[in-house]
């Protein structure tokens, strides 16, 4: 068994690797604040883009569904990663060799099934490419550039040839030490009586990747004529491959998605290879299945859910490309984008348009494309016979259906028109079938359907078991060094004038409090101005605890945060040392404060590790860190202010000397309070 990767060397690959251009690669990314991008959630579906990114500090968080964590944690969740696969797959793309406590890589034999399945996947895809060059490849060559494909841009698109052979590719992975049960597992090959054999024999191959340009299956086209298969075979169903997921040319086209906010779906491979040759590279296809809800959860991912995006379907004009039309609208109400269809009037596809007329006929059909409601209500109408009145009415009312699922109000009265003008009746009488209609109960339409949702953060993180207070500061629990004051529950000793400029300054106020048992009353309700101060405090002291004065933040003690859950994350930030061994690495410092931190906690500090600051970018985040710690102080000095009244009241009356002492401390205490309110 290959030993554990050396702590040190997973910390350098996480300072080398950029958390955003690893994520960018899955979810389309916008600037969210300072510091700070958003995107949706890859996690689970949403409208409203809720994933939350911080490079400076190495986190994600999604305040939806609460999922959080790191470069590596990211990987392990959208790729079924384990953590040594995670991190050998960015070592990989950094190109860093890693060291084992061992000294040894990892044993290939001992390595995870889905590794072992993406490499056997290369390995076959080598094969296949290489087949396609050789002598018996020819008719594989033949066929693609019969469809208009040269051979530069089969190999543009790892296009291959599989041999016309029960066992060329199964002999080939065998020798590359893959055993039986792996490649039947991969989907490269059938079991018969007489044992194994190749899935694809005497096809034309192309290579289906995910987003990151990893096979994980394979498409394959039918050849020669006494094949009776299918004209078009995939990989069955394996850990890697699930076709309902899966969107081919998606490695391609993902970047010029993310920067058109256009996606063009066609049918079928070479239509995709079609679009891209003619300059359309927003072009994805299904693999072997229908449009369908996991299809959306992709494309919305890498739309950002813009409104302004736009999703465009082809379809050949038959009526099975009406069929896939209407399937597909049944997932319209899944978009935040507009969608398209876009129908060649002769019944061609995208590669026979391109070959019979050309590049820019191609073009011309997808920037002509027409609103995926209008194709839907036309072809609803085009059911009935108009000539009749009964058939008219039967057209209003099927129109009326597909109304009420126009999300934009603001274009009903142009549909409104638009179906009048086809069917021949009076806007009234449109209008009047689709107040109806919305009445009714809608037929089966998908919906977004998201998952339960995570406690959301507006009542603070979760209470938890009761946390033993911290033990008391060196020093017998006050101190009076340098200018200014130490500050107990019990009492406040001025040692001298401090300016305003220095309160937060070493070299001013010192707070010191006792640690006895914390007594204040929970069951009151915590005003929302104290929640947003204790929650912008530890947002600052995580982010940038260097902006805040260690020695006074960590001299707090439990009592400056009224709501638990935030004096549980006070509490994890002390076990991690304080802010005094925070050090300069964000990201380091972030790990330490979650490592210390409860499980049920973690996704809370997560939060607060990716929250964007409440500052308006130029203003200065330094002021803002120092502001809210001094709102967070005084409040604290407000609480021992309200202590020493309360024991001046209880005074004997003719201990002069003992009201003197309180007056003093509560004098003193106030002219702190002054001064920290010139920094708020």
């Amino acid at each position: 068994m290959a030993g554990l990767i050396k702590r040190e060397d997973i910390d350098e690959l996480r300072s080398r690797t950029r958390i955003d251009e690893v994520i960018g690669e899955f979810v389309t990314l916008k600037t969210a604040g300072i510091g700070s991008l958003k995107g949706l959630c890859p996690f689970h579906d949403e409208k409203t883009p809720s994933f939350t990114v911080r490079p400076q500090v190495g986190m994600y968080h999604c305040f939806g569904c609460g999922e959080s964590g790191d470069v590596f944690t990211f990987l392990q969740k959208v790729e079924q990663l384990s953590f040594v696969e995670a991190v050998e797959t960015l070592a990989g793309k950094a190109g860093m060799h890693l060291r084992y406590e061992d000294g040894k890589g990892p044993d290939r034999e001992q390595a995870s099934r889905r590794q072992r399945l993406l490499e056997m996947h290369e390995v076959a895809q080598r094969f296949f490419t290489q087949a396609l060059e050789s002598e018996a490849g020819r008719i594989g060559r033949d066929f693609l550039v019969g469809r208009g494909f040269p051979a530069e841009s089969g190999r543009e698109f790892g296009i291959g040839f599989a041999p016309k052979s029960w066992d060329a590719l199964t002999s080939h992975l065998k020798r590359a030490g893959f055993a039986e049960e792996e490649i039947l597992a991969g989907g490269l090959a059938s079991e018969g009586g007489r044992g194994i054999y190749d899935r694809f024999r005497g096809r034309v191959i192309w290579p289906i990747k995910d987003m990151t340009a990893r096979t994980i299956g394979f498409g394959a086209r039918r050849l020669f004529d006494d094949d009776k298969g299918p004209k078009y075979l995939n990989t069955p169903e394996t850990a890697l491959y699930h076709k309902n997921q899966v969107l081919y040319g998606l490695d391609l086209a993902k970047k010029s998605i993310a920067k058109s906010k256009r996606v063009v779906v066609v049918e079928g491979y070479t239509d995709v290879m079609a679009a891209h040759l003619a300059g359309v590279d927003q072009a994805v296809a299904t693999c072997g299945t229908a449009f369908g809800a996991e299809h959306v959860k992709i494309i919305r991912r890498l739309l950002g859910d813009d409104p302004t995006g736009q999703v465009i379907f082809t379809f050949d004009g038959d009526a099975a490309g009406q069929k896939a039309a209407l399937k597909a609208f049944e997932f319209e109400n899944l978009f935040t984008a507009q969608t398209y269809v876009a129908v060649e009037p002769d019944g061609l596809d995208p590669c026979d348009l391109r070959m019979q007329k050309g590049d820019a006929a191609l073009r011309e059909l997808i920037d002509e494309c027409r609103p995926l409601f209008e194709f839907v209500i036309t072809t609803a109408i085009a059911r009935f016979d108009l000539d009749t009145v009964e058939g008219r009415i039967s057209a209003v009312k099927a129109a009326a259906e597909v109304l009420t699922d126009i999300r934009d109000q603001g274009s009903l009265s142009h549909y409104y028109r638009f179906v009048a003008g086809r069917i021949g009746v009076d806007i009234d009488e449109v209008e009047s079938a689709a107040r109806t209609a919305k009445r009714r109960p809608k037929p089966n339409r998908q919906t977004a359907g998201a998952p339960a949702r995570q406690p959301s953060f507006r009542g603070g993180p979760p209470a938890g078991p009761p946390q033993a207070a911290p033990s008391a500061p060196q020093g017998g629990g006050r101190s009076g060094r340098g200018r200014g004051a130490a500050i107990s529950g019990d009492a406040v000793h001025d040692s001298g004038p401090a300016s305003a400029g220095e309160i937060g300054d070493e070299r001013g106020i010192e707070y010191v409090y006792d640690e006895r048992p914390d007594v204040s009353d929970l069951s009151a309700p915590i005003s929302p101005a104290r929640l947003k101060t204790e929650k912008g405090a530890l947002m600052v002291a995580l982010q940038h605890p260097e902006m805040v004065n260690a020695k006074l933040f960590d001299s707090l003690s439990a009592k400056a945060f009224e709501h638990p859950g935030y004096r549980r994350i006070q509490g994890a930030v002390r076990q991690a040392g304080g802010l005094s061994s925070a050090g300069a690495d964000q990201s380091k410092w972030a790990d330490r404060v979650l490592d210390a931190s409860d499980e049920d906690l973690k996704p809370y500090v997560a939060q607060l590790l990716v929250t964007p600051l409440p500052v308006v970018e130029g203003t200065g985040i330094d002021r803002f860190a120092r502001g809210i710690v001094a709102r967070l102080f005084d409040y604290d000095l407000a609480r021992i202010a309200k202590e020493l009244h309360s024991r001046l009241q209880r005074q004997d009356t003719s201990d002069g000397a003992g009201q003197a002492a309180l007056l003093g401390q509560l004098q003193t205490l106030e002219q702190h309070r002054a001064r920290l309110k010139m920094l708020m």
